[in-house]
């Protein structure tokens, strides 16, 4: 079918079709004009994907349905920013989609007519590309049962508002090709084993005011026409349907916000389990703790200092420098780092090693018996450059073992590259990136309210252990085997988030664009 797909009024209409069918009592709740994820079992999506009623009552996505309808009961808001922010058209919603590598995703509209796409978000790079007049692309992939999500490609002859980049602009620079006949600026992006190819145009990113209802914020932005893509980008390994760099770099999005005076040259985005939030011009608030970024001049990066890991009450004063990179799915450290945190951490467990029948990527996972419903890990801390301490909320993440069993892996890969601090790591927390003042910035958050409902358990400095931390146990598939997909160096699927939000992206992609 075909609905709205001739004006930036139609996709208006669109977006707003659709949210209001989802939940038409939700944007009170939120504040602000959002996808909400929370009636994901709606007759229309059970029809959709065959299913014939809600999750089975004790598994992870019956709690996750009942946990979401609880967070509207309860009118959760985002906390308002004192500085105006913009986000995309359509709401500031991000969505961690297990079915494309865990990454977390935003639906944004592009060019004249608009068009929509499911970009990946990546903090550790620059360019924001989509698939375009392709060559090699994906064009769709497999939801279930067979059926198939068709994806939009962007194509610069069929929007009225696009141009070509020349060959002397300054966004091209000395990295980038030129193709002389047109005088038209080329790309090549590399991202482990797979990579995109195009030239670099200019058109309209649709963006809208983070307030209930939007005001339209349309914004000339330049990005790729991936003419060709290879590797994991063919498949469901990750950013498929294009990537939205946020990198330091002139080009990234922020960067060309900033340029034009629209938004404060900063911006935030906040990590939920299954969700999260990204506004533009968000300096975040006075009680935000913060660290100063490591700047390199010829490939500046979100690259920051830690001073001291502490795994429990075992601490060292061990330095290593992190790049905070939304793009990897999972935190990747060097030795001596990562050997520290390895050896303190399974020191501090009483559960049995457990190794999987085939290769994974991760060295250290345990079973549980079949009566335990929890597990106890010691906390793991980062301190920070500045002396502020970053805890993290999710070291580990739940498995099914190939047995049916119950399980649990240490979630930290050996690095082979840079250390890289994934989006698993920052799960839990409203992430400030203030290319301003330098510094990042983060406060404990879920993502609606403006500070979590929990406070973590904080090292004692006397000495005395700390808290540990208790993991329920939600039903999550066994880890993968090693991929590759998008982030500074490679990096790989997660299982520490639950995927049904790609049933709604679902339903909005087969109920609003022709397949």
């Amino acid at each position: 079918m075909t609905c709205f797909k001739k004006s930036l009024f139609g996709s208006c209409l669109m977006l707003i079709a659709f949210t209001c069918w989802i939940n038409a009592n939700s944007i009170d709740a939120f504040g602000t004009f959002g996808f909400d994820i929370h009636h994901r079992y709606s007759d229309t999506v059970k029809e959709f994907l065959n299913l014939d009623g809600l999750p089975e009552k004790g598994t992870v996505d019956y709690y996750t349905a009942m946990a979401h309808r609880d967070q509207l009961l309860k009118g959760r808001r985002l906390a308002a920013s004192t500085t105006p922010t913009v986000t995309f058209f359509g709401g500031n919603q991000t969505y961690n989609v297990r079915a494309l590598s865990y990454l977390h995703y935003s639906l944004i509209t592009v060019g004249t007519p608009a068009l929509l796409f499911l970009v990946a978000l990546d903090t550790g790079g620059d360019l924001f590309w989509l698939p375009c007049d392709c060559i090699t692309c994906a064009r769709n992939f497999n939801i279930s049962d067979g059926k198939k999500l068709e994806l939009n490609i962007y194509s610069p002859s069929n929007s009225t508002t696009s141009s070509p980049l020349p060959c002397n602009s300054t966004l091209c620079g000395p990295t980038r090709g030129c193709l002389t006949r047109s005088n038209t600026c080329a790309y090549q992006e590399v991202y482990g084993a797979s990579s995109s190819t195009g030239i670099l145009v200019d058109d309209v990113l649709h963006l809208g005011t983070n307030t209930n209802p939007q005001d339209i914020v349309d914004v000339s932005v330049t990005f790729g026409c991936g003419k060709n893509q290879t590797g994991y980008f063919l498949e469901s390994g990750g950013g498929i349907n294009g990537i939205f760099g946020l990198g330091m770099g002139g080009i990234s999005v922020p960067s060309i916000l900033a340029s034009k005076s629209v938004t404060a040259n900063s911006f935030s985005m906040c990590f939920a389990e299954s969700s999260g939030r990204i506004e533009f011009g968000d300096k975040g608030s006075a009680d935000q703790k913060t660290t100063p970024f490591n700047l390199q001049k010829s490939n500046p990066t979100y690259n920051i200092t830690v001073t001291q890991v502490a795994v429990g009450n075992n601490v060292t004063d061990l330095e290593f420098t992190a790049v905070f990179d939304s793009g990897s799915a999972f935190t990747r450290l060097n030795e001596p780092a990562y050997s520290f945190i390895a050896n303190n951490f399974i020191s501090q467990i009483t559960e049995t090693p457990y190794k999987f029948p085939y290769e994974v990527i991760f060295e250290y996972c345990y079973a549980l018996s079949a009566t335990q419903d929890s597990y106890i890990t010691p906390n793991l801390t980062f301190t920070m450059k500045g002396e502020s301490q970053f805890y993290v909320t999710t070291p580990t993440f739940n498995v099914i073992r190939a047995d049916g069993g119950q399980g649990y892996c240490l979630a930290i890969v050996k690095s082979k590259g840079i250390n890289i601090i994934g989006q698993n790591f920052m799960t839990g927390y409203r992430l400030v990136f203030d290319r301003d003042e330098m510094v990042l910035g983060w406060k404990e958050s879920d993502c609606y309210d403006s500070i979590s409902t929990e406070s973590p358990p904080k090292r004692n400095p006397t000495g005395s252990p700390p808290p540990p931390t208790r993991s329920r146990l939600p039903q999550l598939p066994p880890p993968p085997p090693a991929t590759t997909t998008i982030g500074t160096t490679t990096s790989d699927v997660s299982s520490m988030t639950s995927g049904l939000v790609v049933v709604i992206l679902a339903v909005f992609f087969h109920s609003f664009i022709v397949l």
